[in-house]
């Protein structure tokens, strides 16, 4: 089989070696080519295509706990962007066929399609196991088995990588409402998911995306009635355009992160970042609401937090917490119309506990 010139082996044996040394066997599926990156465990049970187009994960392997994958396909309403971001998925079974009546394709063929490989036939829960021990950890796949210390030559730290820039549009475009327009919010594009573009939609707002790079200046210029900080892959710390546009927009237009928005907003308000040791890849993290202690069960993506502790003599409010490890899940500024959360309210998987805060958020710019 054959996609644009890139020729595609289903079963050939491929090797995923970790930068301590593990390796893991299995066969490969989709496109049969090396990948490169941070090797993360998510422990959603559907979802697959959401994860495969979610800009977060860009620059990073994704392997699936749950065990059997592909059954209900790929239909095209689900991607959260328009292509295929993460470097590779890893999953223990690859299901033969897809049954379900939205499907429009199967899983193999969608790697392909892409030039993205897939890696079968491992024991999944023994990678999730060492990756919670020693932490997400550096990795290739390849169809050959690479020393550990290539691995750690040859591929990049997601600490201090900037991978907004990579995954940000290149130029500004517009989302209409979905219902009467209610307000103007612009929204910078640090890997923003549709599933976002669709929830403020819903509620009446018109989206300008802008670039990444997209100085405070020229978003002052639209006039908008707020801006919001998207998710994103990697490191808040290099982003230093994005964290000086966000203090020149505090204080003049509201302000709603989300994510990678969330740790940029914190690094402009004064905090800190840190990486956790494997991050939150999931969808259903529980999150207590300090307001009235109320527990949200939330979609989480992200490899880095913000350091509560950094915030101690800022004019910073702490609103959610993560009940699983006392991270910081969300914030607001007590000087500036600023909130943001840790989570994805926009994924609603099952629950749509979180969906309030879009409403929040609005309620800000009226």
């Amino acid at each position: 089989m054959e996609y644009n010139g890139l020729l595609v082996q289903r079963g050939d044996r491929a090797f995923l070696v970790l930068e301590d040394g593990r390796v893991f066997e299995g066969r490969f599926f989709g496109a049969a080519r090396e990948a490169r990156g941070e090797v993360v465990f998510h422990t959603g049970l559907t979802g697959y295509q959401e994860i495969l187009t979610d800009p977060s994960y860009c620059g990073q392997l994704v392997t699936l706990t749950y065990p059997h994958i592909g059954n209900y396909g790929i239909n095209p309403d689900d991607a959260e962007s328009d292509r295929i971001q993460l470097e590779a998925l890893i999953v223990k079974a690859l299901s033969p066929i897809a049954s379900n009546h939205r499907a429009r394709g199967n899983l193999p063929d969608y790697l392909a399609e892409h030039g993205v490989p897939g890696l079968e036939g491992i024991d999944t829960r023994a990678l999730t196991r060492h990756i919670r021990t020693r932490g997400a950890m550096r990795a290739v796949l390849s169809p050959e088995r690479v020393s550990a210390a290539q691995v750690q030559r040859d591929v990049l730290s997601m600490a201090g990588s900037d991978l907004a820039r990579r995954v940000s549009c290149d130029e500004p475009y517009e989302v209409a409402p979905a219902r009467a327009e209610t307000c103007h919010v612009v929204a910078y594009d640090f890997g923003i998911k549709k599933g976002i573009l669709r929830a403020l939609s819903r509620r009446g707002a018109r989206i300008t995306v802008v670039p990444a790079e997209t100085p405070a200046l020229d978003v002052l210029g639209y006039r908008p009635d707020g801006v919001l900080l998207s998710n994103g892959p990697g490191d808040p710390a290099p982003l230093d355009y994005a964290v000086s546009a966000v203090k020149e927009l505090l204080g003049r237009v509201p302000i709603l992160g989300i994510c990678l928005g969330h740790q940029i907003l914190g690094l402009a308000a004064g905090a800190r970042t840190y990486k956790l040791p494997f991050g939150h890849h999931g969808a259903n993290h529980p999150v207590k609401r300090l307001s009235d202690g109320a527990v949200e069960i939330t979609s989480q993506n992200h490899g880095f937090a913000v350091d509560p502790a950094s915030l101690r003599g800022l004019a910073v409010e702490e609103t959610h917490e993560n009940l699983n490890d006392g991270t910081l899940e969300g914030f607001c500024l007590k000087d500036a119309r600023a909130m943001s959360v840790q989570y994805h309210p926009e994924a609603s998987p099952g629950p749509h506990d979180a969906e309030y805060l879009f409403d929040r958020y609005l309620e800000m710019l009226h």
